[in-house]
């Protein structure tokens, strides 16, 4: 049965690339990885050989919860100051948020180039989203006047998103060499 351990760790590893990969089209791409393992960690007496009855360990899955959830308190801060820093008001912040979800699920659609089409629907989405939440707010700024705070969110996001991301992979990394390697 020690072949089945191989390829559970296998599937496991695919599957948590996938998810880490889903970061970039703002999905929760380290929670996936960490509810992944979670299922693996329930059920690994089935396959574990004799003796050994855990594939991560409790403190590891703490400890990639920990990494998972800074990475969500660093993207949010990163958003939040490059809006921030452009000038950005709270309708154009939660304007940028929305706008790089929704433009990259759009962009998905009509550019439907793997991870191109999201990357760029992302970025516009989250410059047109601060634009529109900033003209349309309650001291509405002109279109010229939501540049800078666009461009603020936009440049916020991107390194937020890189940062989670970064995280996301230590998580991804450390949890498949501990199912290789119990």
């Amino acid at each position: 049965m020690e072949w089945l351990l191989y390829i559970v760790a296998g599937l496991f590893s695919l599957l948590g690339l996938v998810a880490v990969a889903s970061i970039i089209v703002s999905l929760p791409g380290a929670w996936i990885i960490l509810g992944l393992a979670l299922i693996v960690e329930l059920v690994d007496s089935i396959y574990q050989p004799a003796g050994q009855s855990r594939t991560f360990g409790w403190g590891l899955l703490g400890i990639c919860g920990g990494l998972a959830l800074l990475g969500e308190i660093v993207e949010f801060a990163a958003g939040a100051a490059g809006a921030k820093a452009g000038g950005a008001g709270k309708r154009g912040m939660i304007g940028a948020l929305v706008g790089g979800i929704v433009g990259a699920i759009g962009f998905t659609l009509i550019l439907p180039i793997p991870v191109v089409g999201t990357l760029i629907g992302a970025l516009v989405g989250t410059f047109a989203g601060a634009v529109i939440g900033e003209v349309t707010g309650e001291q509405p700024k002109t279109v010229s006047g939501s540049v800078k705070p666009a461009i603020g969110a936009t440049i916020g996001r991107i390194g937020g998103t890189v940062a989670k991301l970064a995280l996301a992979i230590a998580i991804w990394l450390a949890l498949s060499v501990a199912a290789f390697w119990p």
